[in-house]
């Protein structure tokens, strides 16, 4: 039976949380898509189950974002299925903010009714640490802001399943920091499955409970990561596990 660990930010204690034992949140079976006539995903199979964090790496082109956007429901396959919870949200690179509208009209866009309060919006804007830019225009926020909102709105929906598609590329070194430790303590709260695209080895090392390698249009490599939190860039279980990774991804190591 394998293990992951799930993390009590909060009090930085360390508990230990079966996946396996979790409702199946994401099960794609010989997923295939092409373009152009060649196969970007190939028979791909994946699971995830609910409250598990995956990171998926691969080299540009490999198909990440192809896969997160068949799992979105934004793209289809050319074979195989993918099941997915019907809630669902991606957040992307780009916060995706709606200019005309104010910051906590953007956080409940497209909500029904009620749903889109201003109650509502204000509560997923204090879990971000953006409450006083409630009233603020898009165009007056910060990157990090900017991407903080994108978040609320993503979990306002109460999502089965959150899909990051890099979501921190575009932030300063400083704000990606903050903003790691900001999604990784939301998604121990909230508890969706959760499919974070990134290229940034360490980051996932940092985040994830499973770190994938999509090769070839498969998933060439799968493992668990069983280090305590907080984590810390260093130390030799995380130098170990970031050489393997690099080395998947075909990164030359010279020590």
């Amino acid at each position: 039976m394998s293990t992951a660990f799930a993390i009590d930010f909060e009090a930085d204690n360390l508990i230990e949380a079966d996946f396996s034992q979790h409702p199946v949140a994401v099960h794609a079976r010989e997923v295939t898509r092409r373009f152009s006539g060649q196969a970007v995903l190939d028979s791909l199979d994946l699971t995830i189950h609910s409250g598990e964090f995956v990171a998926l790496l691969g080299a540009s082109g490999s198909g990440k974002t192809t896969l997160l956007r068949i799992l979105a429901g934004l793209d289809a396959p050319d074979g195989g299925e993918a099941w997915v919870p019907e809630a669902r949200t991606v957040v992307f690179q780009e916060p995706r903010l709606v200019q005309s509208k104010t910051v906590w009209k953007n956080v409940v866009i497209g909500l029904p009714g009620k749903a889109a309060s201003r109650q509502r919006a204000e509560a997923a804007l204090a879990e971000v640490g953006l409450s006083h830019r409630a009233d603020a225009w898009p165009a007056t926020l910060s990157g990090g802001e900017a991407q903080r909102a994108a978040l609320a709105r993503a979990l306002v929906r109460e999502p089965k399943l959150l899909l990051l598609d890099e979501p921190f590329a575009a932030l300063d070194a400083l704000t990606r920091l903050k903003m790691q430790r900001l999604i990784g303590e939301l998604c121990q709260a909230h508890g969706p499955a959760t499919l974070l695209v990134t290229h940034d080895v360490e980051e996932a090392i940092l985040l994830a409970d499973r770190i994938l390698v999509l090769k070839e249009g498969r998933i060439a490599f799968d493992r668990r990561v069983r280090l305590p939190h907080p984590r810390r860039a260093g130390g030799a279980d995380f130098d170990t596990l970031r050489d393997t990774l690099l080395a998947e991804l075909g990164v030359p190591q010279t020590h």
